[in-house]
């Protein structure tokens, strides 16, 4: 039997972990962006996939500097008592070309560790 962590609603529960992943890829701290994901966490950006937060860490380490993302929720569902789907567009722009857009979508797993990000998948239309 599944017990829900905590009474916070499901947009609350996204914005929240969005809110922490957006600071740490606007301030370029791939750790911090690291730390918002579960340890064993799926992570599918524009390359190659990778599993955890070192994967995690390592992909917003070598984007480049100035690098700034600009979510927007466009659909939330929870799965279970402890699991938020999102699925957003985001923006990111650079300091050197044309923002690029992209639709994310993420599973926020809420435990007593706090809301991290289990998968991410970007996906791009252009």
């Amino acid at each position: 039997m599944s017990i829900k962590v905590n009474s916070k609603s499901d947009e609350m529960v996204l914005r929240d972990v969005l809110d922490r992943w957006k600071r740490a890829v606007d301030a370029h701290e791939p750790q911090h962006v690291a730390a918002t994901f579960t340890s064993d966490a799926i992570f599918q950006g524009l390359h190659p996939y990778g599993v955890g937060r070192k994967a995690v860490a390592e992909y917003y380490d070598s984007q480049p500097l100035g690098l700034t993302a600009d979510p927007r929720i466009l659909e939330i569902r929870r799965l279970a008592d402890d699991l938020v789907l999102g699925y957003l567009s985001v923006d990111f722009s650079f300091t050197d070309r044309p923002p690029l857009q992209v639709y994310l979508s993420v599973l926020v797993k809420q435990s007593t560790e706090g809301d991290l990000i289990s998968h991410y998948q970007v996906s791009s239309l252009n």
